[in-house]
């Protein structure tokens, strides 16, 4: 194996690998869509609540709200889901 700008053997070996990278990456990147759906369904469920009048900030003032918040979050939810998947395949996460 030819060692370029002579680093030593040692050095080389501690380097961290571009493996690595890519599962610490999926996984952040991952950890951030679920954080991104646990928000957007607390936010719908804080409107329900409101609604129903179980919650006194925000929220939502009519039937017609709740159902476009919750179909907004459903496709949003999806996305974020497959995007996880994706980005877990491309990461490699679960692989060994």
């Amino acid at each position: 194996m030819r060692r370029c700008f002579n680093i030593p053997r040692k050095v080389i070996d501690k380097m961290v690998k571009l493996g690595e990278v890519k599962i610490t990456m999926a996984t952040a990147i991952a950890a951030a869509l679920g954080f991104v759906m646990a928000l957007l369904w607390r936010d719908v469920i804080i409107g329900v609540l409101k609604y129903f009048e179980l919650w006194r900030d925000g929220g939502f003032n009519d039937i017609m709200g709740i159902i476009v918040g919750v179909v907004v979050v459903v496709i949003i939810t999806i996305i974020c889901v497959l995007g996880i998947m994706y980005i877990s395949k491309w990461g490699g996460i679960g692989e060994k």
